[in-house]
């Protein structure tokens, strides 16, 4: 396990025995970031990986997540209806009614 992802599992790890799922505000999302990010994949699919938490814990999984794929030069393709996740990404396209499209254009 590399460091920085040591550092996010950690987080979680004081829970000793409990199932990653009941963990609440958060955790469990960045259990799921160590585990998509430790064997340094080429890239990560994340759908919604947010969709399920309050905005501070939002910001805060999804400032690991990006960060950690940014310093590993992992790509994320990052499904999200919350623009302001989207904001946080360094490109991004929009899909309306199938059709894929750089942010803004429609």
């Amino acid at each position: 396990m590399c460091l920085p992802v040591r550092g996010v599992a950690s987080r979680a790890d004081h829970r000793g025995e409990h199932r990653a799922a009941a963990a609440p505000g958060g955790q469990s999302q960045r259990v799921a970031v160590a585990r998509a990010l430790v064997h340094r994949p080429a890239v990560v699919f994340a759908d919604e990986p947010t969709g399920s938490l309050d905005s501070a814990n939002a910001t805060a999984v999804l400032k690991e997540f990006l960060g950690l794929a940014r310093s590993q030069r992992t790509a994320v393709i990052l499904v999200t209806h919350d623009g302001a996740v989207a904001e946080q990404a360094d490109t991004r396209y929009t899909m309306t009614d199938g059709v894929l499209s750089p942010w803004g254009e429609r």
